[in-house]
């Protein structure tokens, strides 16, 4: 019998191709849509994936593939997986990163919970990103994307081991435009739809009218401090502000000032007018998952990304106990954002990645 797959399909060029690639390999493929958020909401809409009018574009790839494609409702593992990790995650002083939540969690926890009961052996999606097993080391590995401009296998770096072992990634050894000539070649009307930018579930007022509508009782402003601890000014609360910040943080000063500190313990962020002042040689991270090792028991050499489209810079990896970790690299670099992921490579594979947090080193 031919292997049950079933593919995450968006709405985009990336999961479509996926699904008609996996259909030519003989495959028996299911394409399954997510139904995310209620988009009549005011500021909790989708605007880049999975809304009403992708949903139809997958769809309609899914006839022109002669494949099945049902529409499930996940509004509520959404909610609280992403939408209030988000929320939360502001309330905190942090900056959260809500598509490595929606992988891990939404996708291949959730769903694929739905893929076992339709008896598939994996859950596909459009990511660049490959995984490979380790014959001597026993594990699967996440590796790169081929496209090194597209490769996505930061967003992934949370799966576990078991979530791996299901995981099928068709487009991992293709380039971006090698997936639109293929989608353009099999006349799959997506070829040229513009790729997803935004996350996916803010509106047009952004990010931060999304969380005062939500969590709106639960922002309160507080002082603005400088490098001395002297209240300088005042700021709207917490959830407004990120380390790093330049423009927005309401100081009439006519030099530039840096978010550098947030406070979420005493509702207080202080600002730096110096940007060399944001570099900092170590980042503290906590909820740290390893993939191409167990957890080290010594120092390791690494490459290490600190946000998705920064490049890569050598840093050595001090693992603690409890799943926290301290990456040290080599030169300063700007201020992580606590809530941020910081993944760590050898080469093309995915060591690991954790959370980093606010810390005073």
């Amino acid at each position: 019998m031919a292997e049950t797959i079933v593919v995450a399909m968006s709405g985009g060029v990336d999961s479509s191709v996926a699904a008609a690639i996996l259909k030519e390999r003989g495959c028996n493929v299911i394409g399954i849509g997510l139904q995310l958020v209620d988009e009549e909401t005011s500021n909790v809409r989708l605007n880049s994936c999975c809304g009403i009018r992708d949903m139809d574009d997958a769809r309609r790839a899914a006839q022109q593939l002669s494949i099945p494609f049902y529409i499930l409702n996940f509004k509520q593992v959404f909610r609280g997986a992403v939408i209030e990790y988000f929320i939360q995650s502001y309330l905190k002083g942090e900056t959260p990163n809500p598509c490595i939540a929606c992988n891990e969690i939404v996708k291949f926890e959730a769903l694929w919970r739905i893929c076992k009961g339709l008896r598939a052996s994996l859950l596909a999606t459009g990511h660049y990103a490959r995984v490979v097993f380790d014959e001597q080391k026993k594990r699967y590995i996440l590796m790169k994307g081929v496209d090194k401009a597209k490769d996505q296998s930061y967003f992934l770096y949370s799966l576990s081991q078991y979530q791996l072992t299901h995981a099928c990634f068709p487009l991992g050894g293709m380039t971006k435009e090698e997936t639109r000539t293929l989608a353009r070649s099999i006349g799959l009307r997506v070829h040229n739809k513009r790729e997803s930018q935004d996350i996916c579930f803010v509106g047009g007022g952004g990010y931060g009218a999304l969380i005062q509508e939500c969590a709106g009782e639960r922002i309160k402003p507080g002082p603005i401090l400088d490098e001395n601890g002297k209240v300088i000014g005042m700021h709207k609360g917490i959830p407004f502000y990120t380390v790093g910040q330049r423009r927005g943080i309401g100081i009439p000063r006519p030099e530039r000032m840096y978010v550098s500190d947030i406070d979420p313990e005493n509702n207080t962020i202080t600002v730096t007018q110096s940007r060399d002042n944001l570099k900092r040689a170590r980042v503290f991270l906590e909820a740290v998952n390893y993939i191409s090792v167990a957890c080290p028991d010594r120092p390791m050499k690494i490459v290490a990304k600190t946000r998705y489209g920064k490049p890569e810079m050598p840093a050595l990896l001090l693992p603690l106990a409890h799943g926290k970790a301290i990456v040290e690299f080599l030169e300063p670099q700007e201020t992580t954002a606590p809530g941020q992921s910081v993944v760590f490579y050898c080469g093309d594979s995915v060591i690991g990645g954790g959370i980093a947090r606010r810390s005073l080193f």
